[in-house]
C-alpha cells in the first residue's frame, strides 16, 4: 500500500502519463490545469504533475493522432486550448489498460496479493 509521504519515482510518473491522460480525456475534452487537478484528485494528492511534464506529453498524444485540441473561450472569459480524445486515441488506451492489467496481474502475483 503507498504510504503518505513515500515519493512515486519519475520513471512511474512518467510510464503512466499517456494512460491516465488518455483515461481523463475518454471523459469529455478537458484543458492542461483541469487534467492535472483530475489526476490529482484521482490519485489522492499523490501524484502532482506540473505544466512542464504535462504539455510535452500532450503534443505527442497530438502528433501521434491520438488526441486533437482547439481553443476555446472559457466560463471565466479566459481563452483555453482544450484537448479532446479521437478514435485513435480510444484504440489506444484500450492498448495502454490492456498492458497495465498485465503489469499489474504479475506484480500482484509475484508480491501474493
Amino acid at each position: 500500500m503507498y504510504t503518505p509521504g513515500m515519493k512515486l519515482t519519475k520513471d512511474l510518473v512518467a510510464a503512466s502519463a499517456v494512460p491516465l491522460i488518455l483515461s481523463v480525456l475518454k471523459d469529455g475534452e478537458s484543458y492542461g490545469y483541469a487534467i492535472i487537478q483530475r489526476v490529482c484528485e484521482l490519485s489522492g494528492g499523490q501524484i502532482q504533475w506540473s505544466d512542464g511534464m504535462l504539455y510535452p506529453v500532450l503534443h505527442r498524444l497530438e502528433s501521434q493522432d491520438y488526441i486533437e485540441s482547439h481553443w476555446k473561450i472559457s466560463d471565466s472569459g479566459r481563452r483555453r486550448k482544450y484537448y479532446r480524445l479521437k478514435r485513435e486515441g480510444r484504440k489506444a488506451l484500450a492498448e495502454q489498460r490492456e498492458q497495465w492489467l498485465v503489469v499489474h496481474a504479475a506484480l500482484a502475483a509475484v508480491w501474493g496479493t
